[in-house]
């Protein structure tokens, strides 16, 4: 077992390949963490604990007068409420007596094989090779019998654990949770501790922000009903001395697709207490007596190898633990080309076959067909919420829309925003009280369109029969699935006054349930994600999404940072990118490479390319099923950062048994008769010798020579060329 509990010292120990996390039912059963970090061996960790006199912190009743026990200087696993812990905290529960207390103690635990599921909400799951042990900790309020059991998932070879925490109402009257988080993380001495998020806007989603812990609460959220293009539900803890190659890291990634908190604070004894889970603002869920909550669980893990490190350790298990689908793995993905960009809301089923038509000249394998092709869709104003057929733009029908594009050979595609509704539209004027408005008030509007109330069994059971019924109705390959608004005006018609807390929550269970309904039920289609681009992206949707829209902004300089910055956590293959016509300047060829840190396509009208332009878009799709493998499953290293004023932007791609990589290089700032500029590759086998080919010069050198001597860039070159480096061993 990969968890151990030792009767003698009360403590338990967690170990994965690399790592080991031990925590221990301590003093008066409150229970401690003591350690999380490189692999030790089993050994009680409590002599790391001192305790002092602590001026104006409080002891608990029962500590006997004992002034050196407080729980404001503690470690604990989950903290208390109203019991003289005055940092930040991690339940806040309103009782049915009206109080606002919670003293949770050890009651008992288990261990057993396999990994937690939780009542709605996503998790990762257990392949054949993996070895997973889950422990659960009951923790229990004497006097309210409220009980806060902790889960946590141990998956040995990945190096991963999974955390959430599971609410149960054993006492006699309901109570009112203000604030639940998934985990509680403290560590005794973390004044050395840098804190790394990717905040950002819409169109520059997933930017890198590093920043030095003060003695402050460091606050990362999103209250906007998603997981936002201003926040993504990520956080890591790094060492000061970190950098890609080495130093402590500790990342947090939260399986969750609505308002998310992340609150760090470096506390007056220097002791860092990371808290994550589900946003309170706005939150309040009632448990009747008997009832249960789960929280969104979390994906945490260590390394003392860097930020490259953590991110591999992620990349993997996001591409072997989260979506069972067979694009993952089995079935290499075709390139696609979307028709927004092309004609916007203008066009029929002649002009969709005229792209297509043109489009398979470039290499292409399936067409999607964008927002406009239901209801009374002409513009954003209307439509949305009517799932059938505009037979005046489709005018031969879905159907035989689908076999014209098969018989060119060629896959379909196509675009739904499930979750929202035009006040033109025949579901508002049927059902206007299935829209988020709150009473007395008019709904607040983006995109003119409005929230559908997805909370209600109701909203869930009709997309899930409306939706399905388009997907039954022809060979549909692909579905690419929007948002375009973030959440407002949080009312469910559904719902008594005192529960209006809940909509929030009950939106993302709706959600899920919905996607259950229609991604689950059809394995043979390929779903991807988007929410005006990267809004939504986020570990919950990859377990729904094979890949999922990074950023409605194509332009291609811009993608170097957006692909850098999602890369600290999601692998190549779950990020969508395509080439477009933003940005005349920058070559089709550079477009291209970088559109293969992700997973490949055109955002473009075919129709109107020169054959040269077609004839460069063929070559280039033949490069993305190359490098497929290698993109999608190779071990990814950032080696330059756009953040940083360099003159070029890389990134490489090393095949797991290490006899093949791809180097990507573009140059972004290439001045005049400068000096000779050379990228450094990583992760070769550093005594075997490869050929390296950038498709007219070969070179032979060995892993050690590439990694520390270098690949020389050429200098005189138009600006913004890329280069690709094909690494194969010699054998």
């Amino acid at each position: 077992m990969s968890i151990l509990y030792n009767e003698s010292k009360k403590t338990i120990t967690l170990h994965t390949a690399k790592t080991t996390y031990q925590l221990k039912i301590g003093n008066l059963n409150y229970v401690n963490h003591l350690y999380y970090g490189a692999t030790i061996h089993d050994e009680d960790l409590s002599y790391l604990i001192r305790r002092y006199d602590r001026g104006f912190s409080g002891n608990p009743y029962d500590s006997l007068k004992e002034r050196t026990f407080s729980l404001d200087a503690q470690p604990q696993e989950f903290t208390t409420q109203q019991q003289g812990d005055f940092r930040i905290n991690s339940i806040e529960v309103q009782n049915a007596d009206g109080s606002f207390s919670f003293d949770g103690r050890y009651v008992s635990h288990k261990i057993y094989s396999g990994a937690f599921t939780l009542n709605g909400l996503p998790t990762a799951f257990a392949n054949e090779k993996d070895t997973v042990d889950t422990l659960e900790v009951v923790l229990e309020d004497a006097v309210t019998k409220v009980q806060v059991t902790l889960l946590y998932s141990v998956f040995e070879e990945a190096d991963i654990i999974m955390r959430a925490v599971r609410v149960r109402n054993g006492g006699e009257g309901t109570i009112a949770l203000k604030r639940i988080m998934s985990l509680n993380m403290d560590y005794m001495n973390g004044g050395n501790l840098d804190m790394l998020s990717l905040p950002g806007r819409y169109g520059q989603e997933r930017q890198v922000e590093r920043q030095p812990l003060t003695h402050h609460v460091h606050k990362i959220r999103s209250g906007r009903g998603i997981s936002s293009h201003q926040q993504n539900p990520f956080v890591a803890l790094v060492d000061k001395k970190a950098n890609e190659d080495y130093g402590a890291c500790y990342g947090f990634a939260l399986m969750y697709s609505g308002s998310f908190l992340t609150e760090v604070e470096l506390d007056q004894y220097d002791q860092v207490r990371l808290v994550m889970g589900i946003n309170d603002r706005l939150f309040s869920f009632h448990v009747a007596p008997g009832e249960e909550f789960d929280t969104p669980a979390v994906l945490m893990t260590y390394t003392h190898k860097g930020l490259t490190g953590m991110s591999h350790i992620y990349h993997d298990f996001f591409r072997n633990n989260l979506n069972r689908s067979k694009f993952v793995r089995e079935v290499q993905r075709p390139i696609l080309i979307n028709t927004w960009e092309a004609a916007f809301f203008n066009f029929d089923d002649v002009k969709l076959v005229e792209i297509a038509k043109a489009a398979k000249g470039m290499g292409v394998e399936m067409i999607v067909m964008d927002d406009g092709w239901f209801g009374k869709r002409d513009d954003d104003n209307s439509g949305l919420g009517d799932w059938f057929v505009n037979e005046k733009k489709i005018k031969c029908g879905l159907t035989e829309l689908v076999r014209q594009i098969n018989d060119l050979g060629m896959k379909f595609g196509i675009w739904f925003e499930p979750e929202m509704v035009s006040e033109d539209s025949d579901l508002f004027r049927t059902h206007p009280d299935w829209v988020m408005e709150i009473p007395g008030r008019h709904a607040v509007r983006s995109r003119n369109q409005l929230v559908l109330d997805v909370s209600r069994k109701e909203v869930q059971d009709h997309l899930i029969a409306s939706v399905n019924r388009i997907l039954d109705s022809a060979n549909i390959y692909y579905v690419k699935w929007d948002l375009n608004r973030a959440i407002t005006d949080l009312w469910s018609n559904s719902l008594p006054a005192e529960c209006q807390g809940e909509v929030s929550h009950r939106y993302v269970l709706g959600l899920y349930r919905v996607m259950e309904g229609i991604i689950k039920a059809h394995p043979d289609i390929m779903f991807e994600g988007c929410a005006g681009g990267g809004g939504r992206f986020d570990p919950a949707m990859l377990t729904f999404f094979v890949q999922y829209w990074s950023s409605d902004n194509t332009k291609p300089l811009d993608n170097l940072k957006l692909h850098y910055g999602s890369s600290f956590l999601y692998p190549v293959c779950t990020m969508g990118a395509h080439v477009s016509e933003a940005s005349p300047m920058v070559p089709l060829e550079t477009k291209a490479a970088i559109a293969m840190c992700g997973t490949f396509g055109y955002e473009l009208d075919a129709t109107k390319l020169k054959k040269k332009e077609v004839k460069a878009c063929s070559k280039m799709s033949s490069l993305y099923h190359k490098f497929y493998d290698l993109n999608f499953f190779g071990d990814y290293y950032r080696l330059t950062s756009p953040f940083e004023p360099v003159n070029l932007v890389a990134w490489e791609s090393v095949s797991k048994d290490k006899s093949e990589a791809l180097v990507t290089v573009v140059t972004v700032n290439l001045t005049m008769n400068g000096p000779q500029e050379y990228i450094y590759c990583k992760g070769l086998a550093p005594d075997k010798l490869y050929k390296v080919d950038d498709g007219s010069n070969k070179v032979i050198a060995s892993g050690m020579a590439l990694m520390h001597a270098g690949i020389p860039i050429p200098r005189e070159v138009p600006e913004f060329t890329a280069f690709l480096y094909h690494l194969k061993a010699v054998k």
